[in-house]
């Protein structure tokens, strides 16, 4: 009996004490829902996929993985968005944000390729030279590699001149081509009006030199001053 006392006793201080209390296993029916990860990196992966619809050639996305050791309350419905001078080439930065119940905010990283056909100098190209269809080719690689306004049509090359020098296989940009004048300050040039159901022709005088798809301005031959866009063979052509 005396025994049963002590243990008692000993027992006693322990009834409500808060050490208990700590060690209470919660209940997981009462947490609250986490985020599941895996479908963050799927928002960002179809956010990459949008956002590239229509870039010429052919597009590779890699999303990181969402960074396991996140804790993050269930989020209805995710939104994926591009910061603050991002794009959508090379390495970059997607952020993917939760407006409610909670709000948060995270970033992944991301690699995107942009594989397609660009034009280089198949010759060494000298400044001043105007391109031919024989001073270029076509090569494949990933444009995001390459630095910005790389040319990717013949078009935009051809008939146009190279600023710079330029060695052969060198990547066409450009900023490195100007266009060749069409209208040239003081020349006589032909002024086309066109409009629904009629088109009137009229001699005239160039007032600035213009490229091709550049604004020119003329006089015409009654003193008045008009605008519109240069084309090959000296013809300042006026929309209705």
């Amino acid at each position: 009996m005396k025994s049963f006392f002590t243990a008692l006793a000993l027992l006693l201080p322990l009834i409500g004490s808060p050490v208990l209390a700590q060690t209470a296993i919660p209940d997981p029916a009462n947490s609250p829902p986490r985020q599941n990860l895996g479908a963050l990196q799927q928002i960002a992966e179809q956010f990459v996929k949008v956002q590239t619809t229509g870039l010429s050639g052919t597009v590779n996305a890699s999303i990181e993985p969402v960074d396991s050791r996140l804790n993050l309350p269930s989020c209805p419905s995710p939104q994926a968005f591009l910061p603050n001078g991002g794009r959508l080439w090379g390495k970059t930065t997607i952020g993917i944000k939760c407006t409610a119940p909670s709000p948060w905010t995270i970033y992944v990283r991301a690699t995107v390729q942009v594989i397609a056909e660009y034009i280089v100098a198949a010759t060494p190209l000298a400044q001043g030279q105007t391109i031919g269809p024989n001073d270029i080719s076509k090569v494949k690689g990933d444009l995001s590699n390459l630095p910005s306004g790389i040319i990717t049509d013949p078009a935009q090359a051809i008939g146009r001149t190279a600023n710079i020098s330029l060695a052969a296989g060198a990547p066409l940009r450009q900023d490195t081509l100007r266009a060749n004048r069409v209208v040239q300050q003081g020349q006589s040039v032909r002024i086309v009006s066109t409009g629904p159901g009629f088109q009137i022709a009229t001699e005239g005088r160039a007032l600035n030199n213009a490229s091709e798809g550049q604004i020119a301005q003329a006089r015409t031959p009654a003193g008045q001053v008009v605008s519109g866009v240069a084309r090959a063979g000296g013809i300042v052509e006026i929309n209705y």
